[in-house]
């Protein structure tokens, strides 16, 4: 059995993926279905990082293929309330400009567009 999941739900207009655990090769296909299928159902995507104790490259793929997916379309994507460990990486490889970051969804991110 794994300590890790990949959930979808909705939260107002937003598609939130919750993931759990560490992203790595093994599953980062997964992460990147659960993040494209939340993209074609709803106008903004937010992926919370929250619970994510490890993230590799293949994992930060999967997210930029979903911010460059949501941009080429005009949607919103956000990355909800980044752990440590992943935050880490993302000022390593200088996506923490790239990249929205959120602690919560709120009446201020609802209104970016």
């Amino acid at each position: 059995m794994s300590d890790r999941s990949c959930v979808t739900r909705r939260e107002g207009a937003y598609a939130v993926v919750l993931l759990v655990g560490e992203v790595d090769l093994s599953w980062s296909a997964e992460v990147r279905a659960a993040v494209l299928s939340a993209l074609s159902s709803a106008p903004r995507v937010a992926v919370d990082l929250a619970a994510v104790s490890y993230i590799d490259s293949s994992g930060i793929a999967a997210l930029v293929e979903g911010f460059q997916n949501a941009r080429g379309k005009g949607q919103v994507f956000v990355l909800l309330g980044v752990s440590a460990p992943v935050q880490a990486v993302l000022k390593l490889a200088r996506l923490d400009r790239v990249f929205t970051l959120v602690a919560q969804l709120d009446a201020e991110n609802s209104a970016d567009a």
